[in-house]
C-alpha cells in the first residue's frame, strides 16, 4: 500500500529549483521523491505561471488602500444621507406652504 506524500509549496519550489539550477534530472528527482514525472512537470508549469508574483511590489500603503476607500465611501454615504434628509424636509415644508396658500 502506497501512502500519498504531501509537499509544501516551499518543498515544491526547492524541487523545481534542484532541476533548473542544480541540473538534477527529472527522473532522478522523481525516483528520489517517489513522484511521477507528470507531477513534477505540473509543479514546474505552476511555478512559471505564478512566478510574476515574486516580482510584484509589496507596498504597505496598498494594503491600507481598501480601508481608506471604505472610510471615504462611508463618509460620502453619510453626507448623501444627510442631504437627502434636508431635501425631504424642504420638500415637506414646500408642500405645506402650497397647501396653506391654496395652490394644492
Amino acid at each position: 500500500m502506497t501512502t500519498k506524500r504531501s509537499f509544501s509549496p516551499q518543498d515544491k519550489v526547492a524541487i523545481v529549483r534542484r532541476h533548473l539550477v542544480e541540473s538534477v534530472s527529472v527522473s532522478d528527482l522523481c525516483d528520489e521523491l517517489g513522484i511521477k514525472p507528470t507531477q513534477y512537470y505540473a509543479w514546474q508549469k505552476q511555478f512559471f505561471e505564478n512566478g510574476s508574483i515574486a516580482f510584484e511590489r509589496r507596498n504597505p500603503k496598498n494594503r491600507q488602500q481598501p480601508s481608506r476607500d471604505q472610510k471615504k465611501i462611508a463618509a460620502l454615504e453619510d453626507t448623501l444621507r444627510q442631504r437627502n434628509e434636508v431635501v425631504a424636509e424642504l420638500l415637506q415644508e414646500h408642500v405645506q406652504l402650497k397647501k396653506e396658500l391654496g395652490e394644492l
